[in-house]
């Protein structure tokens, strides 16, 4: 099982700042990474909230050394919470961003979430996702 986690806001793809983000929606991210997981024989499940309690009670819940794909919004460049939560649980994660954190301002340059996540792929549009789920497929 393969678990893909999002963070405040991106529920709103497609029709936030579509010049940074595109104009595909989560949905349509889900339903492609759903198509690519099925055709492997991957189990995948999704969740997103725009809060910072619900999305560390659920990777709390995961069995330990779950998979996921985590794209924490801007909870990566504020929360130490999540960060404690993601060592606290022994997941293997792989932090995505849609756009370059690197390459805009210059508070979103550092990711509590990245150095205690496996890798981390960003700037790539909604291709971060896929890259992510490749990973994992061809890690088994």
């Amino acid at each position: 099982m393969i678990y893909v986690v999002n963070g405040p806001n991106l529920n709103l793809l497609g029709r936030r700042e579509p010049q940074k983000y595109g104009n595909i929606t989560l949905d349509e991210i889900n339903r492609d990474l759903e198509e690519t997981a099925f055709a492997n024989n991957e189990e995948i499940k999704f969740f997103q909230s725009n809060s910072e309690g619900a999305i560390i009670d659920f990777l709390q819940a995961l069995p330990k050394s779950a998979k996921v794909i985590l794209n924490p919004g801007a909870l990566a460049h504020t929360s130490i919470a999540l960060r404690d939560c993601i060592t606290a649980i022994e997941a293997d994660v792989v932090e995505v961003h849609i756009t370059n954190i690197y390459a805009r301002e210059e508070f979103r340059h550092n990711s509590f979430i990245s150095p205690v996540a496996r890798g981390v792929i960003c700037g790539l549009g909604s291709e971060v996702y896929h890259l992510a789920l490749t990973w994992f497929l061809e890690r088994e």
